[in-house]
């Protein structure tokens, strides 16, 4: 991620995202803010962490990734990584839904959620 987000636009930008119509803005900061909480949390380079069109980050201690298709992967969709992240959806009925996608054997991070901004 280019820029770091203060916590308070994270905050005002969740606030947004639970107004139940959010902008484009609010979703995007929202989902990069949680995006950037999950690599201070676990920093690394084994698991890349995707919300098209808003963001991807690399987390996990272990082997770095340079080049090509990452070997553990997750991606989802914006609202549903803000609920994965705040703690309102569980990572197993999202997954059994189809919501995340993920491959590889290190790519669950259900043990990192949920985060707390």
């Amino acid at each position: 991620m280019a820029r770091t987000i203060s916590t308070e636009d994270g905050r005002t930008a969740i606030a947004g995202v639970n107004s139940g119509d959010p902008e484009r803005t609010d979703l995007a900061t929202a989902v990069r803010y949680l995006l950037q909480l999950l690599a201070e949390k676990a920093p690394g380079h084994t698991v890349e962490v995707r919300v098209p069109p808003f963001g991807a980050v690399q987390v996990i201690e272990g082997p770095r990734h340079t080049r090509g298709t990452p070997p553990n992967v997750v991606e989802t969709d914006p609202m549903t990584w803000i609920s994965l992240a705040l703690g309102r959806q569980q990572w197993q009925d999202a997954a059994g839904d189809g919501r995340i996608l993920v491959s590889g054997v290190r790519a669950d991070i259900s043990d990192l959620l949920p985060l707390r901004p």
